[in-house]
């Protein structure tokens, strides 16, 4: 049995998830579907910054465009370390397609 607290809305849920994948304590159908995708498959939102070349904006915030699996967050990371933004750019922007083959785009959440 496993405890989760859900993160899907500002209740918090407190959920357990058996075995079998079995989840209760959700207090709607989204809790339920939070526990068997973070026993089967856990994926976050990445936000993070990556390097420019314009000396008024040394780093450029930056997120995935949508949850990446958990088990790629380091090496995704670790990638956008090498990157160094030399143009000019808007929010929504991509700054890097398809991370790891996940067909998940990296955007800019700024513009410069």
């Amino acid at each position: 049995m496993k405890e989760l607290t859900c993160i899907v809305c500002p209740v918090g849920c407190h959920l357990s998830v058996d075995d079998d994948l079995n989840v209760t304590g959700n207090r709607c159908p989204r809790g339920k579907t939070y526990g068997f995708l973070e026993m089967t498959n856990p994926t976050r939102m990445m936000t993070t910054t990556v390097k420019t070349a314009f000396v008024e904006l040394p780093r450029l915030s930056v997120k995935s465009s949508s949850p990446i699996p958990k088990a790629l967050i380091f090496e995704a990371k670790a990638l956008l370390d090498g990157i160094i933004i030399k143009n000019h750019v808007k929010i929504g922007d991509v700054v890097l397609p398809n991370i790891l083959g996940t067909g998940i785009d990296i955007v800019s959440t700024k513009s410069i």
